[in-house]
């Protein structure tokens, strides 16, 4: 646990050589279509939490209020 704490966050040179190695390693060609894929994903996975929270939020408003005496 404590050397994640001492690795921290890479910074612009790290960041510059991680990206060239993504771009040799996968291509030109192959990085369009995995930040497509990348996209969709995050898509459905906000739509799927906004129908959560919707449901959530019905199933509150359904439910009888609890008279006080």
């Amino acid at each position: 646990m404590n050397v994640i704490f001492l690795l921290g966050m890479p910074g612009a040179m790290e960041w510059v050589v991680i990206g060239l190695f993504v771009l040799v390693f996968f291509g030109a060609k192959k990085i369009p279509e995995f930040a497509k894929g990348l996209g969709k994903g995050i898509r459905e996975f906000k739509d799927a939490v906004k129908d959560v929270k919707k449901e959530v939020d019905d199933a509150g408003k359904e439910m009888p209020k609890i008279e006080e005496k």
